[in-house]
């Protein structure tokens, strides 16, 4: 599964839909991420640091971090976690 589908369907399993991060996040931002992460060849280290990026971003703009955005940045470092484990 790409790590784009991931995304979308973690919003969509833990907030209802995609609306509400894209809501929090602004739909250029959302857009721009899911886009970042469909280039990304499905490298969960990849992925985790592009949202980690996103993530920092929010903080030094003084923007609180969508809920969503935190759930998915936990997802990708535990599948980093497992990957480098051999799982």
């Amino acid at each position: 599964m790409s790590r784009s589908r991931e995304l979308q369907e973690a919003s969509e399993n833990e907030a209802g839909d995609t609306e509400d991060m894209a809501q929090q996040m602004g739909s250029g931002e959302f857009a721009e991420l899911v886009h970042q992460m469909e280039q990304s060849d499905d490298d969960p280290r990849q992925c985790y640091a592009l949202v980690k990026k996103r993530i920092t971003e929010f903080r030094r703009s003084g923007r609180d971090v969508p809920d969503e955005l935190s759930r998915l940045e936990r997802r990708l470092l535990s599948e980093c976690m497992q990957a480098s484990q051999g799982r």
